[in-house]
């Protein structure tokens, strides 16, 4: 799991669901964003370079409206650190933003789903993703079950892959629900 990654000084790709409520430009429930916390303040602690990819919404290509932007500055306030955002998720822009992280600072990159190729899992895709971190850790339970380029694609091209803590907290919740539920037992 996360605990057994030495991240320290390492580029880590961190999947999360940044799949949050909008009325306008007004964020209206943060819970995905604070439950994704954990992990980042764990990486940061391990001396992690955080790179941080969300889908949001469903954009049918790029879409201001759809961009990770605000979601960069409410993830600042929340951390009292301020979260670098790129306006794209590949590309030779990003790979420039990402090779000036130091250790502890946090990006996150524009929404995922501006790219077709993010839900068709296309492989050279998700090679691009994965080409802009040493480490994978998925840590978005939400979009866990869609084999979508940056939540399954990108895992054939890691050495080192774990599931965040979040991730880590659902997957034991659900087992131990399917494997000694408290009774009576309602589904």
């Amino acid at each position: 799991g996360l605990h057994d990654l030495d991240v320290g000084g390492k580029r880590v790709l961190v999947r999360v669901d940044f799949n949050v409520p909008m009325e306008g430009v007004q964020l209206t429930d943060d819970t995905r964003i604070r439950a994704a916390l954990p992990t980042i303040l764990h990486l940061i602690s391990g001396g992690a370079k955080i790179i941080l990819v969300t889908h949001f919404g469903r954009p049918k290509g790029f879409d201001v409206a759809f961009s990770t932007l605000p979601l960069a500055e409410h993830l600042s306030r929340l951390m009292g650190q301020r979260v670098k955002h790129v306006v794209d998720c590949i590309g030779p822009e990003v790979e420039a933003v990402i090779s000036e992280l130091k250790e502890g600072d946090v990006l996150l990159l524009e929404n995922v789903r501006f790219y077709k190729e993010e839900t068709e899992n296309d492989p050279e895709f998700a090679r691009k993703l994965a080409s802009l971190a040493d480490v994978y850790v998925n840590d978005a339970f939400g979009a866990a079950h869609r084999a979508h380029a940056s939540t399954e694609g990108v895992t054939r091209y890691f050495d080192q892959c774990a599931a965040g803590l979040l991730m880590e907290r659902e997957i034991k919740y659900l087992s131990k629900v399917l494997r000694s539920p408290e009774r009576p037992f309602v589904t």
